[in-house]
């Protein structure tokens, strides 16, 4: 069987995107658009900045993404690995002079915006983009092959978009415009290391795309000085990422030792009555604190806990058990800790559920009656053949002289001109829909339309 005809080639296929591939000129102009920083494009970059420190500010995913989105700080980077791929020095030029531009503006407002700012407390989403790992790596590697292959293929689709969300280069810019304004080198440092790293790995993801869709080098370009610019950028990716890797690699460690705490406290701390409320391992005074209440744990099971904490990974830790009446300054230091925030929580569901269920209470009673007017438009057709509609309603009274709110049911009716309801009907009516309604009080108007003819 020929190759051609295989399952396989039919699967290998698919992902061909040769034949998707657009004109190469058009794709290099529809990048180099997006690579310069001036007038308009540059003021929407400060605008975004300002937006996404706002959203690192009060700590909203949602204004962070929003100012990802309108953000044009990934064109230059796309220049750059298009350049590189196709081996024009004089786009490399101009799109590393943008990138900086770019960057330098992007700190200097995030900077300004944080240091007039009242709010200097960091937040989750700040914290989040000053220590970066090889997932970061990852993110913009796969995130840069995914938008040069959208722009390679016409711009199809919301790649470019997706793409700044995915890799996040806006954020790290304004954290480290935050690190700056509050005199944190630390933070500083991390979030321009992660934009570094985003800005590298889309970089380099574009160049390998550039070179995979066989795109034509420029004519001026020289073969050796070719390779050994392809020697650089990997050199300088592999640089880049050892950093992150180190990292990485700490945060596993970190994760592993934090799961061998877990399972310590779970099997050789367990006993009936007591309940474990929190423990932490302090890897600067080399000892594990455990709060629990309920029973006491004997000190033969805290002794016998002590001697296999090297089994653990826990060697020259020290077992710290606060329980009992003899630690019970401690103990209550402890679980107010622990329990603060898990009350603050509790008190805000509990308001949230408050409000939920009050919101549902008041649809029902207006859902109610919509459903009994329905219910009662065939009772009043035997009663009363004149009335052709009816519809019910809650109402609130407010009186001219007073704050004060008077519920009532408001009935409204439709009847015949030619067979109008006398007064005395419209009492029994008034009465009728009252029971029925169960209302304490019930308004009724009664309107004469035309009849139309059938």
């Amino acid at each position: 069987m020929k190759i051609q005809d295989s399952g396989l080639w039919r699967i290998v296929r698919r992902f061909n995107m040769m034949p998707e591939k657009s004109d190469e000129q058009e794709t290099i102009e529809r990048i180099e658009a997006g690579v310069p920083f001036r007038g308009a494009n540059l003021w929407v970059l400060v605008f975004a900045i300002f937006i996404a420190s706002l959203g690192l500010n009060v700590n909203s995913t949602a204004v962070i993404i929003g100012a990802m989105l309108i953000s044009p700080l990934m064109g230059p980077i796309l220049g750059m690995g298009l350049a590189l791929g196709i081996y024009d020095l004089k786009l490399l030029k101009r799109s590393l002079k943008n990138l900086g531009v770019a960057t330098f503006i992007s700190v200097l407002t995030a900077t300004v915006y944080f240091a007039i700012s009242p709010f200097n407390e960091a937040q989750s989403e700040l914290l989040a983009r000053t220590s970066p790992t090889i997932y970061d790596v990852l993110i913009a590697l796969f995130g840069g092959a995914a938008g040069i292959v959208g722009q390679a293929s016409g711009g199809k689709g919301n790649v470019i978009p997706g793409v700044a969300i995915a890799t996040a280069l806006m954020p790290p810019l304004c954290t480290a415009g935050f690190g700056l304004a509050t005199g944190n080198l630390s933070y500083f440092l991390g979030a321009f290391y992660l934009f570094y790293i985003n800005s590298v790995f889309i970089c380099l993801a574009t160049f390998i795309g550039i070179k995979a869709l066989k795109f034509s080098p420029v004519e001026s370009s020289e073969g050796k000085k070719n390779t050994k610019l392809s020697s650089t950028i990997f050199a300088i990716a592999v640089i880049t990422l050892i950093p992150a890797a180190i990292t990485t690699y700490k945060v596993l460690q970190q994760n592993i030792f934090d799961g061998k705490v877990k399972d310590f406290v779970d099997t050789q701390l367990h006993w009936k009555g007591a309940q474990i409320i929190s423990y932490e391992a302090r890897t600067d005074s080399n000892q594990l604190k455990v709060v629990a209440v309920g029973e006491l744990i004997p000190d033969s099971i805290k002794n016998q806990a002590q001697q296999v904490m090297s089994f653990y990974g826990m060697e020259g830790y020290q077992l710290q058990l606060i329980q009992g009446s003899a630690n019970i300054h401690l103990l209550e230091n402890e679980l107010s800790k622990t329990t603060n925030k898990q009350s603050e929580q509790m008190n805000q569901l509990l308001i949230s559920e408050a409000k939920i269920t009050a919101l549902r209470d008041t649809l029902r009673q207006y859902r109610q009656y919509e459903i009994l007017s329905q219910q009662l438009s065939s009772e009043i057709e035997v009663l009363y053949p004149q009335v052709s509609v009816v519809s019910l309603s809650r109402m609130l009274g407010v009186s001219t002289d007073s704050v004060m709110t008077t519920p009532y049911v408001l009935a409204i009716i439709e009847t015949d001109k030619t067979s109008s309801i006398s007064a005395a009907e419209r009492e029994t009516l008034r009465q009728w829909l009252a029971t029925r309604s169960d209302a304490d009080s019930l308004r009724l108007i009664v309107t004469e339309v035309e009849k139309k003819e059938k």
